[in-house]
């Protein structure tokens, strides 16, 4: 099974999470806590461009990061989608609903 690497960037009103191998139930629960705690103090940016695979869980994730981003004032956006993770989130019908960007320079 392929692990799930994390690594944090913080920008002036953001933090940056690159992610890189697969996210899913079995890989995820760090990935969690930080996308659930730190979208309560500012926005959050996931990059997506290495994730090799997401499962309903890892969009889980990204939907409640979403929602409780919406509660607190911030968004959770996500960046360079992976061709697996493009597909896992537009097949979920709600691709609209993200913020979707290809660099850190358009948070706002």
């Amino acid at each position: 099974m392929e692990l799930l690497t994390i690594n944090e960037k913080k920008g002036s009103n953001y933090i940056l999470y690159e992610l890189s191998g697969s996210c899913n139930s079995y890989t995820s629960a760090e990935f969690q806590n930080k996308v659930l705690t730190n979208i309560k103090a500012t926005n959050v940016v996931v990059d997506l461009s290495q994730v090799t695979d997401m499962d309903s869980t890892g969009m889980g994730i990204l939907f409640a990061g979403y929602n409780d981003g919406l509660e607190a004032g911030h968004k959770l956006y996500l960046m360079n989608m992976s061709p697996s993770a493009q597909k896992t989130v537009t097949d979920t019908g709600f691709i609209d609903a993200f913020k979707v960007i290809q660099s850190v320079t358009e948070v706002d």
